[in-house]
């Protein structure tokens, strides 16, 4: 089997899923309120800075939240498998792997949000807090732009 890294995995589904820019997404929210929109994000993620009524279920149990039967079953989203639902994440890497994930699982409408939460906020959209505030702007962009510590750099000389 041949060795992928991260982004080389996204790209290979990119073909198989369907996206949206943000502007899409608040354009279908403006026409469907009810539309859902699910946060795959960790917690602290979620809490720093979300999309207004979007529900949040973790990448790490998103399958079970999706299914029936689980302790992490989240009952709208297993409802939910003919219904538009719109992943979204950081940047939009998480959610094309996910995405492809619920089409397999019978999810028919089932849409990631290109660029993810910082496209959101880049586009001056509003995030709120865990606590349902309105997040500053560029406290938000703080926050989805974290540094990488060089120990999370790959080591000169070492081949991917």
């Amino acid at each position: 089997m041949t060795r992928k890294t991260f982004m080389a995995l996204v790209a290979d589904v990119l073909p198989h899923i369907r996206e949206l820019m943000p502007w899409d997404v608040e354009e279908m929210l403006a026409a469907n309120p009810d539309l859902m929109v699910v946060d795959i994000r960790e917690l602290e993620e979620y809490d720093a800075g979300h999309i207004r009524n979007s529900l949040h279920a973790p990448r790490g149990i998103l399958e079970s939240a999706c299914d029936w039967g689980y302790a992490e079953t989240i009952p709208e989203l297993a409802r939910a498998r003919d219904k538009p639902v719109v992943l979204v994440c950081r940047s939009g890497n998480r959610t094309a792997l996910a995405a492809l994930t619920l089409a397999l699982m019978g999810y028919s409408q089932v849409y990631s949000m290109k660029t993810g939460v910082r496209g959101w906020n880049d586009y001056e959209l509003p995030l709120y807090d865990a606590a349902g505030n309105q997040v500053d702007i560029d406290r938000a962009e703080e926050d989805l732009n974290p540094p990488v510590r060089p120990d999370q750099l790959e080591p000169k000389g070492v081949a991917s």
